[in-house]
């Protein structure tokens, strides 16, 4: 059958979710003006995909670029809220990697979150500040085509840091127009961006340009400038091509860092002030990588392979003169690495016992060579060295992955993934060097049932696991203080099972439910004097998430999402068993409106709950609810302008709270209290749009 794509909902294949990603087609129409392929029976109904006969669970999804251009997003990184039941919120400068919430985590900058942007791993293994580093700053939302998400443990595909979620982010190879925007607004607001990809020989050139500049509502503003490109080169479709592409990104910024309540309380700080004014960074990322995919009538291969260098030169001052009182409690974070990453899986069609069935293999290498450091500053000035390393990290993992429709109701998803990993550390503290390694498997298996009256359901079962800091594998003292300490695991493994029920019996709606658990065998916290992240304690994890998106007319949408969970460490201790910054409640509403003459717009409200900040539960952070919106204007077909207005109720709330002890200029002794970061207040932009 020859089929001319226009859309995405995609409703019969006889392939599965595998094979059918090479297939799909960008929901912003990039290929819809010349894409034509041999494919399986394909549904085509409207612009949300479909995901019934398709997914493995409740939890995975796919955002087309059309709802995520109806998002209103005060930073990049809040693109990953599409994923439902997520939260991202910042604890700093705006030019630090963000904080992520999701299933009863409070991920910090990344762990068990996996996110990848055309196949290159984001997280950073090892670093400096937290281990799973994200800094997503990079995107340039207008040149996402879709967002995937997943959650859980249950795919083969998903390895390190992935138990939590993975999301992966995909870039247009070609756009349907030309973009030029300009963006202005409150708080030192400025935005440009121009990107097209004119035809090129065989193929297309992408090209991208963006200009950034943010103070934010801080008493010493963030004075956040961000320059950021991306030229791509590519041929062929989704389905049959291939693409080289080139990314920079740098930025500076000056922080603004959580501060102690009491401070507020006695009138000595407003909620946007600041203890240490020389808090801040600059950091820099580089990539080159190439990706490339063939599908045949029954199968399917894709490949990718990048180079990245990421530098991070982060201070930071949490506890202010606890430590020192004289100087004060500044350190530096450097962090230079390469990483050197491939990816290779191929899906064929089979027969197994007479029944339908698709096998997938898959291969994926990484290599960092890291140098980090921690040092004692003043005014960003270097009075003494903690410690510095080198690392080189490693890993191969390698999976296998079986599909079988066994009935027109019933199919099944097992899988199997081996990692291996090697950690070399080479300390300025020789007891403190060494190599180490560390393998793990993980079994996976999914039972779908369905679908009767458009509803499916579903079985999942799965481990998973994260690596820990390559440093807490050979460490043997205490570089600060002196005193032994233990060794850390260097994969810890996650258990997960979830039942879940997806369907799409009410004309227009989607809705999908899921009910989990999630063991951990030790828990990634947070330390708040250190600026970074040690391991912890065995951890479970009960929730359920609801999800719904419901389009009763071409031009309104509904999404509506809420998820709970209940975190528990699982052993005894007299300190208590709350796990601090476990997200409890979350919930989240927004309306988009189109095709409604030259208007559009939207309303998002989110609520994110309170949550422990201590393992007796007895200090609590309040909740959090903000409302954004959106209005725009289409002057013309190639022509629009929108304002955006963030937290239109001006609520005084936390970004982000802490507990712990800290000491201001003037105390005799510490204190522990609790310090956060505030939101935003209500602020507006404007931004005009061109395509040409």
């Amino acid at each position: 059958m020859r089929l001319k794509i226009v859309g995405v909902q995609l409703r019969r294949t006889t392939l599965s979710a595998a094979v059918l990603s090479t297939f799909l087609v960008h929901a912003s129409g990039a290929y819809a003006a010349d894409a034509e392929a041999t494919l399986p029976s394909i549904t085509i109904e409207t612009s949300r995909t479909s995901q019934i006969g398709i997914a493995d669970s409740a939890n995975s999804g796919i955002v087309t670029q059309k709802q995520l251009e109806a998002r209103t997003v005060y930073r990049a990184g809040e693109l990953l809220e599409a994923t439902p039941g997520m939260i991202v919120s910042q604890h700093s400068g705006e030019g630090k990697a963000n904080q992520f919430y999701l299933r009863g985590f409070n991920l910090d900058h990344g762990t068990d979150f996996r996110t990848t942007v055309d196949g290159m791993l984001v997280n950073q293994r090892s670093h400096g500040h937290g281990q799973g580093w994200t800094d997503v700053n990079f995107l340039i939302p207008e040149l996402t085509t879709r967002l995937e998400y997943k959650k859980g443990p249950y795919y083969a595909s998903e390895g390190d840091f992935a138990s939590a979620g993975a999301s992966s982010v995909v870039y247009a190879d070609k756009l349907a127009a030309g973009i030029a925007s300009i963006g202005i607004g409150q708080n030192g607001y400025r935005r440009t961006l121009l990107a097209d990809s004119p035809a090129v020989g065989n193929g297309h050139l992408l090209y991208a340009l963006e200009l950034f500049h943010n103070d934010g509502p801080f008493v010493m503003p963030d004075n956040y400038r961000r320059t950021n490109g991306v030229l791509r080169y590519s041929e062929g479709t989704e389905a049959n091509g291939f693409n080289v592409s080139a990314m920079a990104y740098r930025a500076r910024w000056q922080a603004t860092d959580q501060i102690p309540q009491r401070a507020v309380d006695s009138g000595a700080l407003s909620r946007f002030g600041f203890i240490d004014p020389t808090d801040g960074g600059e950091s820099h990322r580089y990539s080159l990588s190439t990706a490339w995919r063939k599908t045949g009538d029954s199968s399917a291969t894709r490949a990718n392979a990048y180079v990245l260098h990421n530098q991070l030169d982060l201070y930071s001052n949490f506890t202010y003169f606890n430590d020192d009182p004289v100087n004060g409690d500044q350190f530096n974070q450097p962090d230079r690495r390469t990483t050197f990453g491939a990816n290779l899986s191929h899906t064929w069609e089979t027969k197994l016992l007479g029944r339908q069935s698709e096998n997938t293999v898959g291969l994926q290498l990484q290599n960092d060579n890291i140098f980090n450091g921690l040092h004692n500053t003043v005014s960003r000035q270097r009075l003494s060295t903690t410690r510095t390393d080198h690392i080189v990290e490693g890993s191969a993992g390698i999976y296998v992955e079986n599909n079988t429709r066994w009935s027109e109701k019933f199919r099944t998803v097992a899988g199997i993934r081996s990692d291996f990993y090697r950690f070399d550390v080479r300390s300025d503290n020789p007891v403190n060097s060494g190599k180490s390694n560390d393998s793990i498997v993980s079994p996976k298996l999914s039972l779908i049932f369905g679908p009767w009256a458009k509803t499916e359901y579903y079985v999942n079962l799965g481990n998973g696991f994260h690596s820990n800091d390559a440093r807490g594998t050979t460490i043997t003292i205490d570089p600060k203080s002196g005193d032994p300490v233990d060794r850390v695991s260097p994969l810890v493994r996650a258990k997960g099972m979830e039942l879940g029920v997806r369907s799409e019996f009410v004309p227009g709606l989607q809705t999908s439910l899921a009910v989990y658990r999630l063991d951990f065998d030790s828990e990634l916290l947070f330390v708040g004097d250190a600026g970074t992240t040690e391991a912890s304690r065995p951890s479970r994890r009960y929730g359920f998430e609801f999800n719904n998106y419901y389009k009763p007319t071409k031009w309104l949408t509904v999404d509506a999402d809420i998820a709970f969970a209940r975190a528990r460490f699982r052993d005894a201790d007299p300190v208590g068993n709350r796990i601090p910054g476990a997200v409890e409640g979350v919930g989240s509403v927004a309306v988009a409106v189109d095709n409604i003459g030259p208007y559009f717009g939207a309303l998002q409200l989110r609520y994110f709950g309170p949550r422990p900040l201590i393992e007796d539960n007895s200090v609590r952070s309040h909740s959090t609810t903000t409302l954004n919106g959106r209005i725009g204007y289409k002057i013309n077909p190639k022509m629009r302008i929108e304002l955006e207005g963030y937290n239109l109720l001006n609520r005084k709330a936390s970004a982000i709270d802490y507990y712990y002890e800290s000491r201001l200029p003037g105390e005799s002794a510490a204190v522990n209290d609790v310090h956060f970061h505030p939101i935003e207040s209500r602020s507006f932009r404007a931004t005009l749009v061109m395509n040409y």
